[in-house]
């Protein structure tokens, strides 16, 4: 049924299109533990959809695609050439040899290989065999020594030195319909050819051995050793073409020994069933691939999602902390000390003053007003005490909160990274001290305020014009860092009786209940302001954190496309 294997086609064409926009939309920025093996793992994926599978999906009918591969030195290009008859692909004594792949192919074939619709990141040039290619070409070169129907290509070696050659072989490997792999009887059991041959296995990738210069005496005995290593490889129908030492006639391979390679190649030139089938089995093995790369893919942005999640949370926790402490420190009596009592005690001293405390206010209230209102201005000593104290404590939190973060960040997955991207997140910000200090002056405009508004009956507003609505607002300060939990020795007394003096004058002018209310605010006022600070230094954190984030959804997307593609098989 044609147009039914038309739709199947085209729902599956469609259905790899979608993975390959979620593979191209997909990022790995952050290092974690395997995301090398993961970014390896989506690029060969691309590749391969590229390369192959849409080609190919494209085009069902184009000629079939055989690679020549092997390791350095296997004698690939004088293969080749000997398949052809004459000199294509320039064979050499220097390694690497192969530095530009060669595709060959029949003049009636060269339209489907000339554009880009398979190898696209390739551009293609013509010219012979001695000529130098450019990084980044495939030379093309037409020959009726070649059937209709198959086109060869000599890949670089899949061991070179030169990584740029390994990598483009192993993407000419998995673009290929036939891997033609060239070993030698010295050479068939290394390591590296033997790695791709059991991915080729593990993807279903149809495959062809030649086994070159080997000694005729040894033939069967290395022939069998080599079956016997395809066969526990899962790849025991792959072909083994022998090629017997031999001396070369004009660079070229005696034609005996070439020829149960060229026969093969012919009839499945000529074969459109068998190319067919070989097409099937090697576009079914890269389809069926797709679900182990594609869930690979998905768990590698998972954890990128998580390390993500980790990084933000050790940011938030070191600056939630950091409020607490200076919540605390407004709290437990920790600023009534050093320079604040100093300036305190400019006026009520420390002994005899705190005994008449008891007495009526009013016993005191010149004084006091002497000294709210600045007569030598002490008040102004004291407020800038104070507010010198609170932007220590602010500026130090936060100083701490940056440290911690980027201490934290050291031993995360993608932390150091991110700093090494931006050594400041170590420190605050350069302009954190002047957010700081206008944060406390806007915060004393405030307290002003409060009083103001607390004032505003005749009888109130009476007594805070007798003491000065600066005065006051200073006042406030001091009793908003009442308790004296966070100090020792001498100091309590002190900073308790300062705070009971100051709670009793606030009360003489507002109330009990008044004063209690406007100390809280205040305190409340201030920590909201420190949040507002604090959240603008962690947002730097935040910002390094989504310059490195995986789009939303984007394991999820991976999934759902490589699932649609299993479900269009």
């Amino acid at each position: 049924m044609p147009g039914h294997a038309a739709d199947h086609s085209a729902r599956l064409l469609a259905a790899v299109r979608q993975l390959r926009h979620a593979l191209g939309a997909a990022v790995l920025p952050l290092e974690v533990p395997g995301v090398d093996v993961a970014r390896a793992t989506r690029a060969k994926l691309v590749d391969q959809l590229d390369d192959y599978v849409v080609p190919r999906l494209e085009s069902l009918d184009a000629p079939l695609l055989a690679v020549v591969g092997g390791s350095t030195g296997a004698g690939k290009s004088t293969l080749v050439n000997s398949l052809i008859g004459r000199e294509v692909t320039k064979p050499g004594v220097l390694r690497p040899t192969t530095r530009s792949p060669v595709l060959i192919c029949h003049p009636g074939d060269t339209g489907w290989f000339s554009g880009p619709r398979v190898l696209p990141g390739l551009s293609r040039v013509t010219g012979e065999a001695g000529d130098v290619s450019s990084p980044g070409t495939v030379r093309l070169v037409s020959t009726e020594a070649v059937n209709p129907g198959l086109a060869l290509l000599d890949a670089p070696d899949i061991d070179s030195v030169v990584a740029a050659n390994r990598d483009l072989a192993a993407q000419l490997l998995a673009a290929a319909d036939l891997w033609i792999f060239v070993t030698t009887a010295a050479r068939y059991a290394d390591a590296v050819p033997w790695d791709l041959l059991r991915e080729a296995s593990e993807r279903g990738t149809s495959v062809a051995v030649v086994l070159d210069r080997v000694p005729g005496e040894a033939l069967d005995e290395i022939r069998a050793d080599l079956a016997g290593m395809l066969r526990d490889q899962g790849l025991a129908d792959a072909p083994i073409f022998s090629v017997v030492e031999s001396r070369l006639e004009d660079g070229l391979l005696p034609a005996d020994q070439t020829e149960r390679l060229r026969s093969w190649l012919r009839t499945l030139a000529g074969d459109a069933a068998a190319r067919s089938a070989v097409v099937r089995q090697t576009l079914h093995g890269a389809l069926e691939s797709i679900d182990a790369r594609a869930a690979v893919l998905a768990s590698a942005s998972a954890q990128q999602e998580s390390a993500a999640e980790t990084l933000l949370e050790a940011a938030h926790a070191a600056y939630d902390d950091a409020l607490v402490e200076v919540r605390a420190g407004v709290q437990d009596g920790t600023l009534l000390r050093g320079e604040v009592l100093a300036r305190w005690q400019e006026f009520v001293g420390t002994g005899e003053f705190f005994r008449q405390v008891e007495s009526t206010v009013s016993r005191l209230r010149d004084r006091v007003t002497s000294f709210l209102r600045g007569e030598p201005a002490p008040s102004e000593h004291l407020g800038e005490a104070l507010q010198t104290g609170v932007q220590a404590l602010l500026s130090n939190r936060a100083e701490l909160a940056a440290s911690g973060t980027a201490r934290a960040w050291r031993s995360l997955p993608g932390g150091a990274q991110l700093l090494s991207r931006d050594p400041t997140l170590a420190r605050s910000s350069g302009d954190v001290g002047g957010r700081i200090e206008r944060l406390v002056r806007d915060w004393q405009g405030d307290i002003l305020e409060m009083v103001r508004d607390e004032g505003r009956d005749r009888r109130t507003t009476a007594r805070i014009m007798a003491y000065g609505v600066n005065g006051l607002g200073v006042v406030l300060m001091l009793v908003t860092f009442a308790s004296t939990a966070g100090i020792t020795g001498a100091e309590v007394g002190i900073a308790g009786g300062t705070a009971v003096l100051g709670q009793k004058l606030l009360e003489a002018v507002f109330g009990d209940q008044a004063v209690r209310e406007l100390a809280r605010k205040a305190r409340e006022r201030l920590l909201d302001l420190v949040a507002d600070v604090y959240a603008a230094e962690r947002a730097r954190f935040d910002a390094a954190v989504a310059s490195a984030q995986v789009p939303a959804g984007q394991g999820a997307a991976i999934a759902a496309a490589a699932a649609a593609v299993k479900a269009a098989r």
